[in-house]
C-alpha cells in the first residue's frame, strides 16, 4: 500500500481510455449519442485518444469536455492493473469496467477530503486526515477488492464531516452566508449577488447570470453550473469547487476561481487530426 495518496489529476495519455469504455452515455444534450457501459465510444481510437477531441462540444459531446476522472483512470491502469490495457489483454476488460466506476467515486471523494484536510481547523484536523487516509488507502485496494467497496457507505460516512469543515470554515468568513443548498435556481439572475461564504451544496444554477457575483468562500460541494455564466464572477476560496465545474460553466479572463480551469486532458486526450 502506497505511503501517499494517488495523483487527482488526471493524465489520459497514461489511461487506456477507460471513460470512454467502462461508462455508459445516455443520448442528450450532453452526448450526441448512447452507448452502454462496457462498450468503447465510437470515436475512442486505437491508442485510446479522442479522434475529435478538438470538435467536441460542435460534434454535441460537451459531457465530455467537463469529465474529470480526478486521476482514477491513470491509476487504475498504471497502478492497480500494473500498466496493463483491455486490449492487449481482453481478460482484463470486466474486471477493469467494474472496478473503474468505483475507483473514480472514490478519487472524487478523496479530492474533497484531501481540499478538507487543507482547511479544516485545528479541532476537526485530525478527524478530517483520518478520513482522507482512510479513503487514501481504499484507492490502493486490488482488482479483485475494489468492486466490492460500498462507495455509498464511504460517501455517508464523510459527507457529515465535510459538511462541518465547511460550516466552520464559512462561519469564520466575511459575508451573509445565504442557505441555498439543494435549491432549484435554473436561469436565476444573479448578476453582481452577494453570495460570500454562502451554501449551495447540490444547488441546480444551470443557465444562471452570475456574472460579477461574489462567490468567495461559497461550500459549492455537487452544484450544477452547466452554462452558468461566471464571466467576471470571484470564486476565490470556494469550498470544494472542481475544475470541471468551471468547465461547464461560461467563463473569462476575468473570472477569478483559485483552482485551475484545465486541469489534465479530457476524453482521450488531443486528437489525431
Amino acid at each position: 500500500m502506497p505511503a501517499d495518496p494517488p495523483p487527482l489529476t488526471p493524465d489520459c495519455g497514461s489511461c487506456a481510455g477507460l471513460c470512454c469504455v467502462a461508462l455508459p452515455f445516455a443520448k442528450s444534450a450532453d452526448f450526441a449519442a448512447s452507448k452502454p457501459a462496457g462498450t468503447p465510444c465510437a470515436h475512442l481510437a486505437d491508442d485510446f485518444r479522442c479522434a475529435i477531441h478538438t470538435r467536441l462540444r460542435p460534434s454535441g459531446w460537451t459531457g465530455c469536455t467537463v469529465f474529470d476522472c480526478h486521476g482514477a483512470g491513470q491509476h487504475l491502469t498504471q497502478h492497480t492493473f500494473g500498466g496493463r490495457d483491455w486490449r492487449a489483454h481482453p481478460e482484463l476488460r470486466a474486471p477493469m469496467f467494474r472496478a473503474f466506476p468505483v475507483l473514480l467515486h472514490l478519487h472524487e471523494l478523496l479530492r474533497y477530503l484531501t481540499e478538507a484536510a487543507g482547511r479544516a481547523p485545528e479541532d476537526l484536523r485530525e478527524e478530517t486526515e483520518a478520513a482522507r487516509a482512510r479513503v487514501a488507502a481504499l484507492t490502493a485496494y486490488g482488482p479483485e477488492e475494489l468492486p466490492g467497496i460500498d462507495v455509498d457507505a464511504e460517501r455517508a460516512r464523510a459527507n457529515p464531516l465535510l459538511t462541518r469543515v465547511s460550516e466552520a470554515v464559512r462561519a469564520a468568513l466575511p459575508g451573509p452566508r445565504a442557505n441555498h443548498r439543494g435549491a432549484v435556481l435554473l436561469g436565476t439572475r444573479l448578476r453582481g449577488a452577494d453570495l460570500r461564504a454562502a451554501n449551495l451544496r447540490g444547488a441546480r444554477l444551470v443557465g444562471a447570470d452570475l456574472r460579477g457575483a461574489d462567490l468567495r468562500g461559497a461550500d459549492v460541494t455537487g452544484t450544477d453550473l452547466r452554462g452558468a455564466d461566471l464571466r467576471g464572477a470571484d470564486a476565490r476560496g470556494a469550498l470544494f469547487l472542481l475544475p470541471s465545474q468551471l468547465k461547464a460553466a461560461r467563463t473569462d479572463d476575468a473570472t477569478r476561481a483559485g483552482v485551475p480551469r484545465d486541469r489534465g486532458r479530457h476524453a482521450g486526450g488531443p486528437s489525431r487530426d
